[in-house]
């Protein structure tokens, strides 16, 4: 930064003992000057700061790139964020079976990952893929009637109508972002659409509350499965029904804990009873709120057979848990 000639004149006469003795307008204030140099000396400084603080080209660049990369990375991960499990299998379940959109599929499946259950099915997304692809040209319809989740585990009852109308129950695993193991339970609609208490398959509630009950909810059912179904402590039922509140969905029941236990028990030649189904084993109990699934196999008629049980709980006039409703679908298991 160079001082101009005025300004260095001034300076001169200051510090360097000058013989001629400042006169009165030496020593007046030199205020326009004083402004020139402090304007000059804000300019240098100012310059010098740039200079120094001017990133170099390959810098700007450099960070560009990160930027975009960051921004990128922030997009897709909202993305991810944005679409619940749950809406990823409706949208994989509606779009795939009814458009045979194989991107639906592939939004949640990884092929190498993903274990079917279904012997009916081909392992992996491709297997799936093509299953789909193959009922979507009957023109189907498909109906997301309830889901719920449960950490790893989406669950839920689904009404589809190919060429003929069926209900069921469809639980898939996640880990991370895509599903990875699934299982179903399928059965054709009953005719007549309404059971002798006037209620279908599917009607009902389908958001779970009581969020917070999730825990005791699951574990009130197991015990009702462990020791009415697994055990055959019919005398129990009072234990979870409340009389006759509890709605039936069951095809051929009416609602109440008596239509339960009646349908349960069958006369043996020697006027006994027995169970008119056996219960083997629970598989597992995923739960939401106030509806907990039960995922069992028994026999039935001494057929190998799944049974995949809906509750939903409620409370009594006594604010007891009791069992309130109940869906279900029963079908055979095909041989391995």
């Amino acid at each position: 930064c160079v001082l101009k000639s005025s300004d260095r004149k001034t300076t001169n006469m200051r510090s360097h003992g000058s013989n001629q003795q400042p006169t009165q307008k030496h020593l007046q204030p030199h205020s326009h000057n004083k402004q020139r140099f402090g304007m000059v000396k804000a300019r240098c400084v100012i310059t010098s700061a740039l200079l120094i603080l001017r990133p170099s080209a390959a810098f700007v660049n450099q960070m560009r790139c990160r930027t975009a990369s960051t921004l990128n990375s922030k997009m897709s991960s909202s993305s991810s964020e944005e679409i619940s499990r749950i809406q990823l299998i409706k949208n994989m379940l509606k779009l795939g079976i009814e458009n045979g959109d194989a991107a639906a599929v592939g939004a949640v499946i990884q092929d190498h990952r993903y274990k079917q259950h279904n012997p009916q099915t081909k392992e992996g997304g491709p297997g799936l893929a093509q299953l789909f692809a193959k009922l979507s040209k009957t023109n189907p319809h498909v109906n997301i009637v309830r889901a719920f989740e449960d950490g790893d585990y989406v669950f839920a009852q689904t009404e589809y109508d190919f060429s003929t109308r069926r209900i069921g129950f469809e639980v898939f695993r996640f880990e991370g972002h895509f599903a990875v193991e699934h299982w179903d339970n399928i059965q054709p609609r009953h005719v007549p659409e309404q059971n002798p208490s006037g209620h279908s398959m599917v009607d009902g509630p389908t958001t779970p509350t009581d969020l917070n009950q999730t825990e005791q909810n699951r574990a009130f059912v197991r015990d009702f499965v462990e020791t009415v179904f697994l055990k055959q402590q019919i005398d129990q039922l009072p234990k979870y029904i409340d009389g006759d509140e509890l709605i039936q969905h069951s095809p051929r029941l009416i609602d109440g804990a008596a239509a339960l236990k009646e349908n349960l028990l069958l006369k043996t030649e020697n006027d006994n009873t027995t169970f008119s189904i056996q219960y083997d084993k629970i598989h597992r109990v995923l739960a939401q709120g106030n509806f907990v699934l039960v995922v069992s196999e028994g026999h039935r008629q001494q057929v190998h057979t799944s049974f995949y049980d809906l509750y939903r709980v409620g409370t009594t006039a006594e604010g007891a848990r009791c069992l309130a409703e109940h869906w279900e679908t029963v079908e055979a298991v095909p041989p391995k």
